[in-house]
């Protein structure tokens, strides 16, 4: 099944439409979609796609020789291969039109690490007068954008267009279970996010218990075992950023608290953090109105993959029931008592990406996060600093219908956010699963306050 994706695919269409030499790089976490992506694009033209791997340097070049050889019916480089890169470039410039796929490109970096000035060279030099269509895979983001995209790259200024594959909105990747409502839909999501590999695994026939304890709660199955697999593949030293996403999905989201639960060094705890913030595992996050990213003393560390949130609360731990077959335990006395505090955190970053893409009445913020100081802190806050408005709003995931105890709270809190001075615009917006109190509906149609519940919304 292959979902969405329309625009990266016109793009990539586009782009080869034209006869001009084309160099793009497509990147994104593991399992976002990036090769099935660039597969539907090249299914109906003539091409060579190659899966990097950790292999030495000699042993790639051999392995690509074999498909080019394949597909130029080459008997003398299927039986002797390319002795360097530059034999590779030379040879494939006169081919004419064909898209060359080199996936998990920073693989062959760490094979060598002069093979971004090697291409860089072989681009300048044969393929950028040619008719070829390049294209770099890398899941290792961090990599991609220094070693490939970084303005100190030898590579730089030569890609014709990149691609940042993304997770799938809650809307798109809903069309892999077309048959839940959106509430049912929540909480699949929440779990698995927007990775389609993961989407993939879950029965869509099937309910969300059954699912858990057949597709995830079982030592065979796939996304039992992917959080270590990912870590191990990408890592080398797995066990450490185990501790560190362990103490993460425990609530510690200070460096300071993640050095207290860990006991590693804060120069260490830092470098880990970076790596799996490179791996998009892990995000830091900052008040959306802070001034400076970078400098902010405010920040907190989150984790950035559902399934790895999923995984570190309710699978880690638990593992040694899990391979006793104690599923059943599993599920109904760990995961079912918190499954909808747990699915609330998923439902407030889908109201803010419903903010963010401006479905509110067309309305456009700059800015759309979270706000927080030790006495208070709000789900949504957006900022539109040319017009000088901001929006405050929550998010509730609960039974109840929305009351005014709820929306006094978002205005107390709303007077503490320091931003945009007394003549700053102010809107309000409450997003809630079960509705509102018809007194909430009476002063919010009287005082122009958004109301949602967001899952009968089109986002």
């Amino acid at each position: 099944m292959f979902i969405n994706r329309e625009s990266e695919l016109e793009f990539l269409n586009e782009s080869y439409g034209d006869s001009k030499a084309q160099f793009v790089v497509v990147y994104g976490k593991r399992r976002v979609g990036k090769t099935e992506l660039v597969k539907q694009f090249f299914k109906n033209v003539r091409h060579i796609y190659f899966l990097a791997d950790k292999a030495p340097e000699k042993e790639q070049l051999r392995l690509l020789s074999e498909k080019v050889g394949l597909l130029y019916k080459d008997e003398f480089l299927l039986s002797r291969g390319f002795g360097n890169w530059h034999e590779f470039f030379r040879y494939i410039k006169d081919k004419g039109r064909v898209v060359i796929v080199i996936d998990e490109f920073p693989f062959l970096i760490e094979a060598n690490r002069a093979v971004p000035s090697i291409f860089q060279k072989g681009w300048d030099e044969d393929l950028s007068g040619s008719g070829i269509f390049l294209i770099l895979l890398g899941s290792s983001i961090g990599m991609m954008e220094t070693e490939v995209l970084g303005y100190k790259s030898p590579l730089f200024g030569r890609r014709t267009g990149q691609i940042l594959v993304e997770p799938l909105s809650f809307r798109d990747a809903k069309k892999f279970f077309p048959d839940k409502s959106d509430e049912e839909f929540m909480y699949i999501y929440s779990i698995l996010g927007g990775t389609p590999a993961y989407l993939l695994q879950f029965d869509p026939s099937a309910d969300l218990w059954k699912n858990i304890r057949k597709k995830i709660l079982v030592p065979e199955a796939y996304l039992f075992t992917e959080p270590e697999f990912i870590l191990k593949e990408e890592l080398r030293e797995p066990r450490n950023y185990f501790s560190i996403l362990r103490a993460v999905s425990m609530g510690k989201t200070r460096v300071s608290e993640i050095i207290n639960e860990t006991g590693f060094e804060k120069n260490v705890v830092g470098k880990y953090l970076s790596v799996l913030t490179d791996l998009r595992i892990v995000k830091r996050e900052v008040p959306v109105t802070e001034k400076s990213y970078e400098k902010s003393k405010k920040g907190i560390y989150m984790l950035d993959d559902s399934f790895f949130r999923f995984w570190f609360k309710f699978v880690f731990p638990n593992k040694s029931f899990i391979e006793e077959d104690e599923t059943g335990y599993v599920i109904n006395n760990k995961i079912k008592p918190e499954m909808d505090i747990f699915v609330s955190w998923t439902y407030e970053e889908v109201c803010r990406s419903f903010v963010r893409k401006g479905l509110l009445n067309g309305m456009r913020f700059n800015k759309v996060g979270r706000w927080w100081t030790k006495d208070g802190e709000l789900d949504i806050v957006g900022i539109n600093e040319d017009e000088n408005a901001i929006l405050f709003g929550e998010a509730k995931w609960s039974a109840k219908k929305i009351g005014m105890d709820i929306l006094n709270d978002l205005k107390r809190k709303a007077s503490m956010v320091d931003w945009g001075g007394e003549d700053r615009k102010e809107y309000y917006v409450l997003f809630g699963k079960r509705g509102f109190t018809e007194e909430v509906r009476e002063i919010a149609q009287r005082e122009k306050i958004f109301l949602y519940s967001v899952l009968k919304a089109d986002f």
